[in-house]
């Protein structure tokens, strides 16, 4: 049920100027699976804060939850963007272990290294993702003691905001309860899939207004937009999840095949699908989850990483079940959870929202755009603050980010970031950690 390994004993510590520095070569980690309901395996990478001054128990503790719905976050997350490695297994420089511990998760139930053993157990509806992450949590802090008073906190990545925004509430009442045992303080929601409609509704005007279409190319792109419109204002969540499929081939037919992760950058077509069953969804697939499977993070997995781990069952293989996991949660796909997000503030649970200013996927528009629909009582008074301006260090000159805070919720607008902001921008999201998790202002 919980097997564990850990690769790394006690860190040595050693005394430079009356200081106490703990020599940080390797972070201690720990690895599992929970069997999250009856043949449905959930993986899990632990790793403890790796700070030369601070001992893991001084700094918070950070669930990561990936986007796809499909995307690994102990692959991706851990390799392309917060862990102590890169895919080439060079230390990072911008590492959130230097903050905080970080707990990866492979959510839902087939993605990474989780894996069902029968096609009828993914989880199809957020419902069902909230819970199976309700019986992991549930299953670690009680295992994982030290953890309990700890300061936690969920940060997400795309589909993930809305996975967290999910799992905060539920967590929220359980910890109110007492049936789970640890320190909530909040959740941040980073490029988050909240309301796909007013994503969608702001693709167009974004391009536009970044010389990425003419008029005519305005007009297609609306034109499809309103499609979606329709069929999320009849409940047809399927046939909108298909028609963002063929708004995203107007796009790139449009923009020269713009990247929706980085408008800077350039998508070069890898697929062109004969099957025409799920067509749509095949391309969405390829797009925002096998993208994320590229060959040499696929290779690194599937090779040295599984070697290491030594625990995932033959039959699995890294990513293999990820296709299943998003067409699986098509339906759920384009429901929005702005509703979700109001009720974590009425909850007065902390919410930081951060966007990549060159994401175009969810673009900063479309997630200012479903803030204003929130009937949290207090955004009259966040929408009148104004925004500071953020820089890396004190010595820096450049603007790196916006922030604005209210009460408990927070915004971050970050600077020269696309869809992965700490691939983008890894000395802000780093600082941005230590703001959220209150350790700087």
């Amino acid at each position: 049920m919980w097997p564990l390994r850990a690769v790394a004993g006690l860190v040595p510590l050693v005394l430079v100027a009356g200081v106490v520095l703990r020599q940080s070569q390797e972070p201690n980690e720990r690895w599992g699976y929970v069997q999250v309901r009856s043949k449905a395996h959930m993986f899990w990478w632990l790793y403890y804060a790796n700070n030369p001054t601070k001992d893991f128990t001084e700094l918070p503790l950070i669930l990561w939850l990936q986007g796809g719905p499909g995307a690994s976050g102990c692959g991706f997350g851990n390799f392309e963007e917060i862990g102590p490695l890169d895919k080439e297994m060079k230390p990072r420089n911008t590492t959130w272990l230097q903050a905080a511990s970080i707990l990866f998760v492979d959510n839902p139930v087939g993605t990474g290294f989780s894996y069902v053993d029968d096609c009828s157990l993914f989880a199809k509806n957020l419902t069902t993702v909230v819970s199976d992450m309700m019986v992991f949590l549930g299953e670690f802090f009680t295992c994982r003691t030290e953890f309990q008073t700890i300061p936690f906190y969920i940060f997400s990545e795309s589909y993930g905001g809305k996975m967290a925004a999910g799992i905060a509430l539920e967590l929220y009442s359980a910890v109110q309860k007492g049936t789970i045992k640890c320190n909530f303080m909040g959740t941040a929601l980073g490029d988050s899939w909240i309301s796909p409609l007013d994503s969608v509704m702001s693709w167009g005007p974004y391009l536009y207004s970044t010389s990425l279409l003419d008029d005519n190319g305005l007009a297609e792109v609306t034109a499809v937009a309103k499609e979606i419109m329709d069929a999320i204002n009849n409940n047809q969540y399927g046939l909108a999840t298909a028609l963002w499929g063929k708004a995203e081939g107007v796009i790139e037919e449009n923009t020269d095949n713009v990247n929706f992760y980085n408008i800077m950058t350039k998508e070069v077509p890898e697929m062109k699908s004969n099957e025409q069953e799920n067509l749509h969804l095949m391309r969405l697939y390829q797009r925002h989850v096998k993208n994320m499977d590229k060959d040499s993070l696929n290779e690194l997995m599937n090779g040295p990483i599984r070697k290491k781990l030594k625990i995932i069952p033959d039959c699995v293989k890294w990513g293999g079940q990820s296709r299943d996991v998003f067409e699986n949660m098509a339906e759920d796909f384009m429901k929005p959870v702005i509703d979700i997000v109001d009720q974590l503030l009425a909850a007065n649970v902390n919410v930081t929202v951060y966007n990549g200013q060159l994401d175009l996927i969810v673009d900063t528009m479309g997630q200012e755009a479903w803030i204003r629909k929130l009937k949290w009582p207090n955004l009259n008074q966040f929408n009148q603050q104004r925004w500071k301006a953020l820089y890396v260090s004190p010595e820096s000159t450049e603007t790196a980010a916006f922030h604005k805070a209210y009460e408990n919720f927070a915004f971050f607008w970050i600077l020269k970031a696309g869809h992965m902001v700490p691939s983008d921008q890894g000395e802000m999201a780093l600082k941005m950690v230590r703001m959220v998790t209150q350790q700087q202002h």
